[in-house]
C-alpha cells in the first residue's frame, strides 16, 4: 500500500466525535504490519513498541480531528471525503494529521532502529490533549519524541523545517462580584462591571515574558476576548465575567495571579496547555540532519506559535521536536489539504532518525 493510499483510508474514517473506528484501523494494520508489541489503552491510545530496551525514541501523532464542514463529509455521513489532485490530497484531517500519522506508520514498520521505538497515536488532541495527558499519567515516558504537526513552509518555500519549541495556551477566567442595587440608587451598591474593568486594566499592564530560541523571540501574549455582566438596565450589576487568553512560552508565565489583589476579584484557570522547548541540541541537529538528507530544500530550525501534544510530553521531560507535512493555514479549513510529495519526505525523514538516533550522537 502507498503512503497516500495509506493517508485515504485514514481520513476517509470519521473521527471528529468518536476516535474508536479510526484507532481500529490503526491498530489492525500495525498487528498485520509488523511484528511490534500493540496495545490500545483505556484511552483509546494506540501504542506500539519494537527493538532494544534502552533509549527510546518516539513518533507520535494523533488520529482525532476537528468537526468537518459538510463539503468534505459522504452522503450519508458514515465516511470523509478524499480527493487526490493535483499531487495533493484533500479532506478533513489530510494535513492535521492523518497524513503525516500514516508517513510514521510506514516509518515505523520499515526502521531498523538500533534502540527502542515507539510508534504512538494518541485520541483527544484537539481538545486539551485528552490522550497524551491519559498516557504520560500511565508511564508513557520516551526520552525523545518526533511529533508529526506541521512544520512545513515556516522557513520558506517547498521546505519542511525542524520546530524546536512553540507556545502554549492557559485560558483563563476573571469573575468580579458586587452588590445589586437600583441603579437609582446607585451608591447602594456594588457595581462588577466596575470592578472587572480595574481587573482588565491589570491585564493590560502585566509584563508579558519572551524567550529566545532558534534565532526567533517567542513572545507571550495576553488577550480579554470575552466579558459578560448584568442582568438588567436599570440594576447595578452583581457579577461580571471576563476570559483572558494567554499564549505562554518556556519558562515564565504572565503574573495573573495579581489581579486576586483587587477587591472582588476571583481568577481561575480553565485550560493550561504547555508550552515545548528541546533542550537537547544534539538531538535537535540529528533531527535536522535526517531531515535535510531527505529533501532538496535547507530546513532551518524554527519555531511554532501554537499548542501541540508536544507540549505535554516535553512538560513530563520527553525532548521533542515536530517535524510534519501540514503547512500555515491548511489545518482546520474546509479545503484542508497536503501535499503527497512532502508526506513522502516526512516518512523518509521518520524513518533515517529512527534509524540513526542514538547512534548518530
Amino acid at each position: 500500500m502507498s503512503l497516500a493510499d495509506l493517508t485515504g483510508d485514514l481520513v476517509s474514517i470519521p473521527s471528529h466525535e468518536d476516535e474508536t473506528a479510526a484507532g481500529d484501523f490503526i491498530e489492525e494494520w500495525l498487528r498485520r504490519e509488523t511484528d511490534a508489541s500493540v496495545r490500545r489503552d483505556d484511552a483509546g491510545n494506540v501504542i506500539a513498541r519494537k527493538g532494544t530496551d534502552t533509549e527510546t525514541l518516539a513518533l507520535v501523532g494523533h488520529h482525532d480531528v476537528v468537526e468537518p464542514a459538510e463539503s468534505q463529509i459522504e452522503a450519508g455521513g458514515n465516511e470523509y471525503i478524499v480527493e487526490r489532485r493535483d499531487g495533493r490530497l484533500y479532506g478533513r484531517g489530510t494535513a492535521d494529521m492523518k497524513g503525516a500519522l500514516a508517513a510514521a506508520m510506514l516509518a515505523f514498520r520499515d526502521a531498523d532502529p538500533d534502540g527502542e521505538l515507539v510508534f504512538a497515536s494518541f485520541v483527544g488532541e484537539e481538545v486539551g490533549g485528552i490522550g497524551a495527558r491519559h498516557a504520560v499519567d500511565r508511564g508513557f515516558d520516551p526520552e525523545y519524541a518526533v511529533v508529526g504537526e506541521g512544520s512545513t513552509n515556516y522557513s520558506g518555500s517547498d521546505v519542511t523545517d525542524v520546530a524546536v519549541a512553540h507556545k502554549g495556551r492557559r485560558g483563563s477566567s476573571i469573575v468580579a462580584s458586587g452588590t445589586p442595587a437600583h441603579a437609582s440608587e446607585a451608591d447602594a451598591g456594588e457595581n462588577a462591571i466596575y470592578r472587572a474593568t480595574a481587573a482588565v486594566d491589570r491585564v493590560r499592564d502585566l509584563e508579558v515574558p519572551s524567550v529566545d530560541v532558534a534565532g526567533d523571540t517567542l513572545e507571550g501574549r495576553l488577550t480579554v476576548t470575552e466579558i459578560e455582566g448584568g442582568s438588567a438596565m436599570n440594576v447595578v450589576p452583581a457579577r461580571c465575567a471576563v476570559t483572558v487568553d494567554e499564549r505562554t512560552v518556556p519558562g515564565e508565565r504572565a503574573d495573573l495571579e495579581r489581579v486576586e489583589a483587587l477587591e472582588g476579584i476571583t481568577w481561575t484557570v480553565d485550560q493550561d496547555l504547555p508550552p515545548m522547548h528541546c533542550e537537547d541540541e544534539a538531538f535537535a541537529e540529528s533531527v535536522l540532519e535526517a531531515a535535510d538528507d531527505a529533501q532538496d530544500g535547507r530546513p532551518e530550525l524554527v519555531t511554532k506559535p501554537h499548542a501541540t501534544d508536544a507540549g505535554w510530553l516535553s512538560q513530563a521531560g520527553t525532548e521533542c521536536v515536530i517535524y510534519g507535512p501540514s503547512e500555515p493555514g491548511e489545518a482546520h479549513t474546509d479545503d484542508e489539504s497536503v501535499s503527497i510529495t512532502v508526506l513522502e519526505r516526512c516518512r523518509e525523514t521518520y524513518r533515517r532518525i529512527a534509524e540513526e538516533w542514538p547512534t548518530a550522537r
